[in-house]
């Protein structure tokens, strides 16, 4: 039972991820319309359907949808969970990333802006965190927790081995799209991403602090200088 899981999560992880690899190294390399970036949403989405088919299981037992748009509480909800967690790291970590660009980098802020800003939260949302958040938190959490049952109790949240493992394969798991030597800290935020998944039983609310860490980024980068816009 533990191989098995185990290996088909590997599989499932890394044959996606090669996939994605493929997808960007065909736009970014080989001059294909950046039209086929639209496949990695739709593999994070739709492999682990794919998979719960092959396993002869029902996709709908795993959090792999969010709720209609006329559904207002379950939005509302996710808002509200997601919101406390902002504004509790919102502060000391924007306090923490000003220290580190001006003592470490010596960068200042400069009123710059990426290009097309507005539609940040949007991008983040629907196109990166919401498929994420399916693969990842939506079938891997939830598919390890079976393997191994949550046996930690953190802040209204059960919570066990899967929830780290998910983790670790989430930070590293960029690095196989594209390498980048501080992909390490993204285990941190993912954490928190995990233990919204286990606290509200969705992926909805983890989605929406994970899209708000990544245009909170985006600005920064472009503010003080790390990227241009």
């Amino acid at each position: 039972m533990t191989r098995r899981i185990l290996g088909e999560i590997l599989v499932l992880w890394l044959s996606v991820l090669l996939l994605i690899r493929l997808c960007v190294f065909l736009v970014t390399g080989a001059g294909v319309h950046e039209v086929l970036l639209a496949a990695v949403p739709i593999l994070f989405m739709y492999a682990p359907v794919f998979v719960c088919r092959l396993r002869g299981v029902d996709s709908w037992t795993y959090p792999l949808h969010v709720p209609a748009f006329s559904d207002r509480e379950a939005w509302r909800d996710a808002l509200r969970e997601a919101g406390r967690v902002i504004a509790i790291v919102a502060i000391p970590w924007l306090i923490g990333y000003h220290l580190y660009q001006t003592l470490l980098f010596e960068r200042g802020i400069a009123p710059n802006l990426p290009r097309e800003w507005w539609w940040l939260p949007a991008y983040h949302v629907f196109f990166v965190a919401i498929p994420e958040e399916f693969f990842y938190r939506g079938y891997m959490q939830t598919r390890l927790d079976e393997l191994w049952a949550p046996r930690w109790r953190i802040f209204g949240a059960s919570l066990g081995p899967g929830w780290l493992l998910t983790c670790l394969l989430f930070a590293f798991g960029h690095s196989i799209v594209f390498f980048q030597w501080w992909h390490f800290a993204i285990l941190f935020p993912s954490l928190v991403f995990g233990w919204l998944r286990a606290r509200t039983h969705g992926v909805v609310a983890g989605a929406l602090f994970h899209a708000w860490c990544n245009v909170v980024v985006a600005l920064l980068d472009s503010l003080y200088g790390v990227v241009q816009p």
